[in-house]
């Protein structure tokens, strides 16, 4: 890939100005001084008016330099003080934002009044300093291809009082040893929002030797994830006015006072507490059911919430009986785009257990590699409000690796368990015969089935031996009924918590009937079908599209003109709230830690 240097995306600029064309410049459009009227002449007027008008096809895009459209005023008004020397040094302000410039070469030092120069959103590399004009007040480079900042050696602007670095790969310890007063003597405001700077005291300690600097931009470091910040930063830079574009009042300098002399109290981890509330809006499974459904199998089901998160160094602080949390098996959930529909190739049995080592969040300039574990709430039986009222509290000391979870979100998933239950087989009999009905089956012994009898004697010594048949429990079958995406990213640029009431949308009435094949298919294990059994399926498939009519137990029905029910289901909601640790004050700060350190 070719460089593309600054001074030539410059130079097309202003040519594009067409200083020496009309309606600047000189030529047949222009008036004589001591000429009376002449055909094809327009007045001074008439062409500034072609300069500024909305609808003039002479009119440009001026935006990428204020000085721009003044010095084509100035074409017009004295054309013949337009030489090379006057344009270069007539521009104070030059913005080039994405526009592919990757090199800032030695021709950005023929405009040496320049004062601001911005240069956001391009492909540049490295900021060599000897180019930078010696006059320069304002430069930004907010979200360039920075990877590191060893070209600022010498020759650097010493008048820079704006320096915006924000949105780049920095972060590393040679980066931190070029954001001295050494380096700005006279630097007021200084942006590093989003870049890579892990090491809270060593950047501060650094960014302590600015004498000028009143504002400082942090938010988006992996940091500023710490329950130490932004206390710790607040007292240990008492000159500053603005942080993360929020002006310090004297009650939070109050708060923190004395925190920047416990430097052994700081440390580089992050505290996320993770709670997930009530659920609303699941169909009940058993609507599909009908009279002439069999006694056996006693299917249960329940419900439960799983979401994945990092795995790195993940403790419970919650050691109440409020955070419940079960080790039980999962299935591996296939995530859809849309996060709303049922996934019918994850309804399987669970083999698999629910921490997982799964490599994400790898970039080009990140090596690192993050592994996330499979968390999930308790499982409760249905109930048109289900509330789980789950917490869990996870302490990440890899700063880096939680920021880009959070700007990836993590993904919340419903999931139904279905336990098919049998009546234990009795020892008397050859092999396990759950299945038999009211009839026995042709050619039987005589015995009687052990679920149903054939006469009332029967039937009361069965009371008399056992009033409840014990119940032997199936594998569990766990079926993700939907999934949605939670966006995390405003824990990075802002902190504090997210709280949002995730939508999964309806479940369809279809999702209900699902289960009827399934369940057959289950009873084919069990039970030995006969041509009376063969056509068993096809009728609960069949009473299993007659409760479609009748699935609005969460909503409301209305009847069509063709007397077609039409169903509104309420949508499944999940109350959801992720909060990030945060200190207070100074002396809560060291309340809360002492008993960690001590652990």
């Amino acid at each position: 890939m070719s460089s593309k240097k600054l001074s030539a995306v410059l130079e097309k600029q202003i040519r594009r100005l067409c200083l020496n064309d009309f309606p600047c410049g000189y030529g047949t459009w222009r008036k004589s001084r001591d000429s009376t009227e002449e055909a094809g002449t327009e007045e001074t007027d008439a062409l500034l008016d072609l300069l500024s008008c909305p609808h003039s096809p002479w009119r440009l895009d001026e935006t990428w330099s204020p000085q721009a459209s003044a010095l084509r005023q100035l074409a017009v008004l004295q054309h013949e003080r337009l030489h090379a020397d006057f344009i270069y040094n007539y521009f104070t302000t030059l913005r080039i934002v994405d526009n592919g410039v990757s090199v800032i070469d030695d021709g950005l030092l023929k405009f040496s009044k320049l004062e601001e120069l911005v240069l956001s959103s391009n492909n540049i590399s490295e900021i060599p300093a000897e180019n930078l004009p010696s006059t320069l007040k304002i430069l930004e480079l907010r979200a360039n291809r920075l990877s590191t900042l060893n070209s600022l050696t010498h020759r650097l602007p010493p008048h820079l009082e704006y320096l915006g670095l924000g949105s780049n790969c920095l972060g590393s310890d040679d980066d931190i040893c070029y954001l001295t007063g050494r380096h700005w003597p006279q630097l007021v405001c200084m942006d590093l929002s989003h870049c890579e700077f892990q090491d809270q005291q060593a950047l501060l300690r650094a960014v302590s030797t600015l004498p000028c600097l009143r504002t400082l931009v942090l938010e988006g470091n992996p940091f500023t994830l710490a329950p130490s910040y932004p206390g710790f930063t607040l007292d240990s830079l008492p000159q500053l006015s603005c942080l993360d574009a929020s002006w310090i009042s004297p009650e939070e300098r109050l708060c923190f006072r004395g925190l920047a002399k416990k430097s052994d109290l700081i440390v580089d981890w992050a505290s996320a507490t993770v709670s997930v509330g009530r659920m609303r809006g699941i169909p009940d499974p058993l609507m599909s059911e009908d009279g002439n459904t069999p006694d056996f199998p006693v299917i249960a089901y329940s419900y439960f919430i799983t979401y994945d998160f990092l795995s790195h160094q993940t403790v419970n602080l919650n050691n109440d009986s409020d955070s419940k949390f079960d080790a039980a098996h999962i299935t591996e959930d296939c995530f859809s785009s849309s996060g709303l529909q049922s996934n019918k190739s994850c309804e399987k049995e669970s083999s698999k257990p629910d921490t997982q080592a799964l490599t994400v969040f790898t970039e080009e300039t990140c090596h690192d590699i993050a592994h996330v574990t499979r968390h999930s709430t308790t499982k409760l039986t249905w109930s048109d409000r289900i509330d789980f009222s789950n917490t869990k509290t996870h302490v990440m000391s890899d700063l880096g690796g939680l920021k880009r979870f959070f700007n990836q979100g993590l993904y919340l998933t419903i999931v139904e368990e279905k336990v098919l239950s049998w009546p234990a087989a009795s020892e008397d009999v050859s092999g396990p015969k759950p299945c038999r009905t009211v009839k026995e089956k042709k050619g039987g012994k005589g015995k009687e089935s052990p679920i149903k009898s054939g006469s009332t004697k029967d039937k009361s010594k069965d009371k008399k031996k056992k009033s409840v048949p014990e119940l032997v429990q199936d594998a569990s079958i766990q079926r993700t009924l939907c999934s949605v995406h939670v966006p995390l990213q405003s824990l990075v640029q802002r902190g504090g918590k997210v709280d949002v009431l995730c939508d999964f949308g309806a479940l369809h009435a279809e999702t209900e009937v699902e289960a009827a094949p399934t369940l057959e298919k289950d009873l084919g294990k069990k039970l030995k079908e006969d041509k009376k059994k063969e056509k068993e399926p096809k009728r609960r498939a069949d009473s299993g599209t007659k409760q479609k009519n009748t699935a609005a137990s969460k909503g409301k029905v209305k009847e069509t003109k063709d007397c077609e029910m039409e169903v509104h289901l309420e949508p499944v909601t999940v109350e959801l709230k992720v909060e990030l640790e945060k200190w207070q004050s100074a002396s809560e700060a060291h309340h809360l830690l002492l008993p960690h350190q001590h652990s």
